[in-house]
């Protein structure tokens, strides 16, 4: 961390800390402490929602858990605080991986309405508990007790302030590791993370533990801090307004979350003073001004972009003076500020400011880039066997969907060492046969053996672990994660640090995580992208994409690897750079099957090639026995061998 941001938050700790004795006033100290315990909330949400791109409306329910759990051991069993609080994360947690798991079969808008009928059923149980949470009536709760002393409102005040940073760094290390770009991936792509040995379900599990921890040591905070909890209190329009508070702060950024806190609870009593709400909306309205002019100055937006929020500020300005009363339209003016961020600041206030001053994001300047430096590991490391042996042999592979066979008993066999060519006409059933090979559909029929050992029914983030990677024909990559973030998914394997050393940084996580960088970097040299190591992958040229994707296979150290049509879409340079690379694979031992429809490129590296033709194999041998076959020839040209040969 640079010293800048380490004074920083030294001078923000202080600030904190002496917050309660300058203020004074138990309302102020009160409020800060809200936002505080709401913040912790929204540090696990935005595991959830920001990174893993799972919507969930269950988060009211889980905090109200955290509450009730200290509030029941506190009635029932008069339990100190060094038990509620670990109790009321533990029991949390273990709710949490219950929410997931409607997260592993459904997704978008019924994953959401599944969170939300959850949150309702914890709603209606809390309500209904009566011998256990006394229903209606609530519970009452005392601040707690730290060594036999009585915490008073400022002590209190600044055991959340602890909590708080503790969550925070907490969170931020996590995200910042191997766990943080898991969960990142899934969101990008959750059929390449799995193929990039990253159980899609395992990690949907842990993103909703760790979020329903903190949602749960939140809540139970919050029930010494008001000092009262009811059923009531944990309702869906709780729910919503921390959603929200995402979607305004800003998501994947700590930051965000915090002015998130500070947002929905501060926004009511904004709308309440009407001489508050008109100096808030004329600051907001210059501020919008200004980032607007700024971002068109850089043509980073067009006039066009920027002219109905630059409108719609002003006018909120304007408006704040012509009303002379907000209680009728308070309910009218949070929904439309609402819709304003949600739809012209979709990155948030904080992802408008940082595109405003041009300040990079983690995801732009990735810790793990500046640490690897020139030097350079040896990339792949294999033992190059005798080609003879076959590595991979598929017999009698059937595909079928519904009545459609797109793969009719096809048998493949792969010698170690070789690059063998996978051809045929458009719907011919090459993909298909790269997705049974890597586990992303079960074939129907038939038998798959690598290296001995059968791939029948396996997933798809077991095969790339067992030495399978591959590309897509569509580029699947992560496109909000970095060109080094998007192979250090690759490498997440060779991580054997967890969770307590993540959060503790001990030695073993350093280690590993050093090693890693210096690996990735040196992948993304063997393909030419060092260069671009801090890019993000969304924004890199097409053709520099599939040098990436490569990369990225690579860093699973394979002993197979796959390639769906990676000249798909490139010029001729890149093309000739692609070849290369696929050479220097070759020649670190490792076999390569390649789907191509450049033939030039097939004819010019493969050792084998087979074709395949309506899902049945037509044809296969070397590069010139198959361009003279008859049937090959029949297929893609209606039998003109020589334009296949000129292909």
């Amino acid at each position: 961390m640079k010293r800048s941001q380490l004074a920083l938050s030294a001078l923000g700790i202080l600030a904190l800390a002496l917050f309660p004795m300058a203020v004074g006033n138990p309302y102020y100290i009160h409020l800060l402490e809200t936002i505080m315990i709401y913040a912790i909330v929204l540090f696990g949400l935005d595991i959830v929602v920001g990174y893993t791109g799972q919507v969930s409306l269950g988060h009211a329910g889980l905090f109200g858990i955290g509450a009730y759990t200290a509030g029941v051991l506190v009635l029932h069993l008069g339990a100190p605080l060094w038990v509620t609080l670990p109790a009321a994360i533990v029991v949390t947690a273990i709710f949490g991986a219950l929410l997931a798991l409607p997260a592993l079969r459904v997704t978008g808008p019924y994953l959401a309405m599944v969170t939300l009928a959850f949150g309702t059923i914890i709603q209606i149980l809390i309500n209904e508990m009566t011998f256990l949470t006394e229903g209606p009536m609530g519970i009452k709760v005392e601040k707690p007790s730290l060594f036999g002393h009585q915490m008073d409102e400022q002590e209190f005040f600044w055991l959340v302030g602890v909590l708080l940073i503790a969550s925070l760094v907490l969170v931020h290390r996590i995200l910042r590791s191997q766990l943080g770009r898991a969960f990142e991936a899934l969101r990008g792509s959750p059929v390449a993370s799995d193929c990039m040995g990253v159980s899609v379900y395992r990690y949907k599990v842990y993103a909703f533990v760790i979020s329903a921890g903190l949602a749960g040591l939140a809540g139970s905070l919050y029930a010494y801090s008001e000092q009262y909890i009811s059923p009531n209190t944990y309702n869906f329009e709780l729910t919503v307004m921390f959603l929200l508070a995402i979607i305004m702060g800003g998501r994947k950024t700590r930051v965000g979350a915090m002015l998130g806190a500070a947002i929905i609870v501060m926004l009511p009593k904004l709308l309440d003073d009407i001489e508050l709400f008109r100096m808030v909306s004329v600051a907001l309205a210059v501020l919008i001004i200004i980032g607007s002019v700024v971002l068109v100055a850089r043509k980073k937006k067009t006039v066009g972009n920027v002219a109905i929020p630059v409108a719609v500020s002003v006018a909120f300005a304007g408006l704040s003076y012509v009303l002379t009363a907000m209680t009728d339209w308070r309910l009218s003016i949070f929904g439309l500020i609402t819709l304003f961020v949600v739809y012209y600041l979709q990155d948030g206030i904080v992802g408008f400011v940082r595109a405003t001053l041009n300040l990079q994001s983690y995801a732009q300047s990735d810790a793990e880039t500046t640490r690897a430096t020139a030097h350079v590991e040896k990339a792949l490391q294999h033992q190059t066997a005798a080609t003879a042996e076959e590595i991979l042999v598929a017999s009698g592979i059937l595909m079928q969907f519904g009545g459609l066979k797109a793969l009719n008993n096809v048998d493949l066999r792969i010698r170690r060492g070789t690059i063998h060519g996978l051809i045929g006409p458009n719907g011919s059933g090459k993909s298909t046969m790269m997705n049974v090979l890597t586990g992303i559909y079960v074939p129907t029929a038939g038998s798959i053996a690598f290296e001995d050992r059968s791939l029948v029914k396996r997933s798809s983030s077991e095969i790339a672990l067992s030495g399978i990677a591959r590309t897509f024909q569509n580029v699947q990559l992560f496109g909000e994660m970095t060109a080094m973030q998007n192979v250090l998914v690759g490498l997440h394997h060779t991580y054997a640090s967890n969770l307590l050393d993540v959060a503790l940084h001990t030695p073993r996580y350093r280690r590993e995580r050093d090693q890693s960088a210096s690996r990735a970097h040196a992948l993304l040299q063997f393909v030419g992208l060092s260069d671009l190591a801090g890019e993000e992958a969304r924004n890199l040229p097409y053709g520099k994409q599939r040098l990436l994707e490569i990369a990225r296979a690579l860093a699973l150290n394979p002993q197979l690897l796959l390639l769906d049509e990676p000249a798909a879409g490139l010029t001729a340079p890149d093309i000739k750079e692609l070849v290369s690379i696929i050479q220097k694979i070759r020649g670190e031992g490792i076999t390569v099957i390649l789907i191509e429809h450049h033939m030039d490129v097939v004819m010019s590296i493969c050792d084998t090639v087979t074709v395949l033709d309506f899902g049945q194999k037509i044809a296969e041998g070397t590069p010139s026995v198959v361009q003279t076959d008859p049937k090959v020839v029949e297929a893609y040209l209606g039998g003109d061998a020589a334009a296949l040969s000129a292909a």
